[in-house]
């Protein structure tokens, strides 16, 4: 079994540049594109993707996804604007040379009054992707839809062909017990964000530290996948554009490089943990 790392380097910095350093020492073959220069990967223009795909070419780093902000408007929100930047970042997907996009299920306060709604919304945005050659996969997310495991699985139910991408820490802030969501979609899981925290207060804290269960993730995956570093250990900058809520810190960090570290060292702590190998750019068990 094989496990590849990757990250949401803009926690590492928000200079593009500085984020490529950071995976090559800490040794994270992958990115998860979010934040490029302060700047969101969907609002690139094709030329300015173009640079920074030949930066990672030359920097030996390889996109596994897309980190889109795609899903993650009101549910009474302008959809056909929606639809109009999702095509936009499907084509940004191919400069970089990726067919992954994560997306989110659209803020509601009342669920399962609009879940017809929402699964509308997931099959237009399917139906595009599949037209643009990319594929969508969900994450759970607080205040979305799909923010607990019932709902993540009606959605992998009723959007055929639409991937899953579990994160604990999400799971953890919307009072979800972990194991039960694992037990729930583990075998629908396409990768994982690697995100720990706490049910007391919600805090955010280094994988293993918190109550995301992260052995019992990584202890369980029984096939090849991919996990994300995803720290939420300082607040970096341009967090605030990807989430309206407070973000709650139990340790403290002298930098984000810093903070980012010790992230990717106690998630190498638990693949140890769980008798996975580094081999080179893979983690082997």
């Amino acid at each position: 079994m094989t496990l590849h790392l990757s990250a949401f380097a803009d926690e590492a910095s928000a200079d593009f540049a500085e984020q490529i350093r950071a995976l090559r020492e800490e040794r994270i073959p992958y990115i998860e594109l979010r934040g490029l220069d302060g700047k969101n990967v969907s609002e690139l223009t094709d030329a300015e993707a173009e640079r920074y795909a030949a930066m990672l070419k030359e920097g030996g780093i390889r996109v596994w996804s897309i980190g889109s902000p795609l899903g993650k408007i009101g549910i009474e929100d302008d959809f056909e604007a929606h639809l109009r930047a999702a095509e936009r970042v499907f084509r940004i997907a191919h400069i970089f040379g990726t067919e992954k996009v994560r997306v989110f299920s659209f803020f509601t306060a009342s669920p399962e009054k609009d879940e017809e709604k929402v699964i509308a919304r997931m099959l237009k945005m399917m139906e595009l992707a599949e037209d643009c050659g990319v594929r969508l996969y969900h994450e759970n997310e607080k205040h979305i839809f799909g923010d607990t495991a019932a709902r993540c699985d009606a959605l992998l139910r009723r959007v055929p062909g639409l991937g899953c991408v579990f994160d604990p820490a999400n799971f953890v802030q919307c009072n979800e017990d972990v194991s039960s969501a694992l037990a729930l979609l583990r075998e629908r899981v396409d990768y994982y964000h690697i995100k720990d925290a706490l049910f007391a207060g919600g805090e955010v804290v280094p994988a293993g530290c918190g109550d995301g269960q992260i052995g019992e993730l990584v202890g369980g995956i029984g096939g090849d996948t991919v996990l994300t570093l995803e720290p939420h250990l300082s607040v970096f900058e341009g967090y605030a554009q990807i989430d309206a809520t407070q973000l709650k810190n139990k340790f403290s960090y002298p930098s984000q490089r810093a903070a980012f570290a010790a992230a990717a060292e106690a998630l190498r702590c638990v693949l140890k943990e769980k008798g996975f190998c580094e081999e080179g750019e893979k983690w082997i068990k």
